[in-house]
């Protein structure tokens, strides 16, 4: 590795430019990730996919998002940032054109994998790029909650876009909204984004590349198929191959002399806490987002727009508090900071238990507890990612950035996959079907959705009991998921604090040493 010191210095205007270029790619990935949900219904009206067809179209983006994050990363560290981020940018975009006329599934299916691995191009690239125009750690930590708070506004933008662009134009038009920014981003990037690489990148291992999309792609894939259909022997066949995959992965870094991912970054505490810190702040927020629409959509009876107008507080709050984070961390050790912000979102999480079942009822324990869960997570996402580029050498900045990245298309995969399973556990042990006809049961069981849908289609007086069972035991279920999320985030908060005032160790000082960066946060 190489360890030549980095010299800190201010940054120009260039480099604040550069940053609004680099927070355009951000905004393309963010938007992305959520207008899609929005249009499921419209895609499915028409091109008539089948269920199998309906879920690779939703979930094979993030499949191949996951797989080829660390291996993007250390491929800019090699080839340069700012080109991968270019050849990205032009990849999304022409993706997103097949994706908008696509005229099959299969045609559809194939667009979003192009997307995926243009996404995993873009993700680590901004963060590594980041790193090396911002080397002032006061100016990068500022940087990063931008970057931060875009991430948080794209995401808040994407259903409200969505619905706006399907009520005026046909589902095709939510993938064409990347066009314009694409094109900016690539006119505007080899302006003002200076190129970055590491001076001494070593051989790029095609082995290790291929183990890391073997270990992350089928954990993924068994977590959110075990989520929407229980524990199955081929699914813990397929996790199995995913672990054996990143165990020989591990030991091929290890062996290395230049590995895809250094392991000695995990040596730096603070490293291995912000990386603990970005899943679980994630998983929170992904488990809060996936139900939470449904609560408000199937149990309240809102409209996609009004369910999207009551998740927009909390996506705001989050974008505000990740440019506050910047002030708070110059008060405030960075690992204490971490720890509240996370306690806050802990007492967030709790506030679900308070929901109701009553479509009649007030919406307010929602809006509260969604509003301190995007608060505490806009801070802990921004101060983990900030300590995760932090922690790295200059010259291995993607390869860091992609770890971060990784970390939080895992936090989004459990949250879904975990807190999923616990609401589904309770609400299909608390529904009542005992009036149900027997050729309904599996649909009326299947999920809230189903459980609604097979409502609408019985007697009055059968349906209303089932749906008042349904909303009973989903509710139910969103309250142990709410408690359980609860003292998680708790535990991380408290692991956190303690960890930033943790005497550091000689080894850690050495490892310190050796990622070329004074300790993050030692400056505020």
């Amino acid at each position: 590795m190489n360890t030549a010191i980095t010299t800190s210095r201010r940054a120009t205007a260039r480099d604040w430019g550069g940053l609004g270029v680099l927070v355009l790619a951000l905004l393309l990935i963010s938007v992305d990730a959520t207008v899609l949900d929005i249009a499921v219904p419209a895609i499915s009206a028409h091109l008539a996919p089948t269920t199998p067809q309906l879920l690779w179209i939703i979930d094979v983006y993030s499949f191949v998002l996951a797989g080829l994050l660390v291996t993007m990363g250390a491929l800019g560290d090699r080839i340069g940032r700012r080109r991968l981020l270019l050849i990205g940018a032009v990849g999304f975009g022409l993706a997103s054109a097949v994706a908008a006329w696509s005229v099959t599934p299969e045609m559809l299916i194939a667009a979003r994998v192009l997307q995926g691995i243009a996404g995993a191009t873009l993700m680590p690239a901004t963060l590594g790029l980041i790193r090396a125009m911002f080397t002032d750690p006061r100016q990068r930590t500022i940087a990063i909650a931008v970057w931060s708070a875009m991430a948080g506004g794209g995401a808040a933008l994407g259903p409200l876009l969505g619905g706006w662009l399907l009520e005026h134009f046909w589902w095709g038009s939510v993938f064409l909204i990347n066009l314009p920014v694409m094109l900016a981003l690539v006119a505007l990037g080899p302006i003002l984004v200076p190129e970055s690489r590491d001076p001494n990148p070593g051989r790029f291992d095609l082995i290790s590349a291929g183990l890391s999309m073997l270990a992350l792609v089928p954990v993924v894939y068994a977590i959110k198929e075990i989520a929407a259909h229980g524990i199955d022997l081929a699914m813990i066949g397929i996790a199995a191959l995913g672990v054996v995959a990143g165990v020989l992965f591990v030991r091929r870094q290890r062996a290395l002399a230049d590995p895809m991912l250094d392991l000695r970054l995990f040596a730096l505490p603070r490293f291995r806490t912000a990386v603990l810190t970005n899943l679980l702040s994630v998983f929170a927020l992904a488990g809060v987002l996936f139900f939470g629409s449904q609560y408000l959509q199937l149990v309240l009876g809102r409209s996609p727009l009004d369910a999207g107008l009551l998740l927009l507080p909390g996506m705001l709050a989050s974008m505000v508090a990740a440019l506050a984070s910047a002030w708070l961390v110059r008060m405030w050790r960075p690992g204490l900071v971490l720890g509240a912000a996370l306690v806050v979102a802990a007492i967030g999480a709790s506030l679900f238990a308070l929901l109701s079942a009553d479509p009649a009822g007030g919406v307010w324990p929602f809006v509260a507890g969604f509003l301190l869960v995007g608060t505490g997570v806009g801070v802990a996402l921004t101060i983990s990612s900030d300590m995760v580029v932090g922690s790295a050498p200059a010259e291995r900045a993607g390869a860091a950035a992609a770890v971060s990245e990784t970390a939080y298309e895992a936090g989004v995969a459990l949250g879904v996959a975990i807190l999923g399973s616990v609401v589904m556990a309770v609400f299909r042990h608390g529904l009542d079907v005992s009036s149900v006809p027997q050729d309904r049961l599996a649909p009326a069981r299947e999920s809230l959705g189903g459980a609604v849908e097979t409502a609408r289609q019985l007697p009055e007086h059968v349906g209303a009991a089932l749906l008042d069972s349904a909303h009973t035991a989903f509710v139910s279920g969103l309250h142990v998921a709410a408690i359980a999320t609860a003292l998680i985030l708790l535990s991380v908060g408290c692991y956190a604090a303690r960890a930033s005032t943790a005497p550091v160790r000689v080894n850690d000082e050495s490892a310190e040493r050796n990622s070329d960066h004074p300790r993050v946060g030692a400056d505020h």
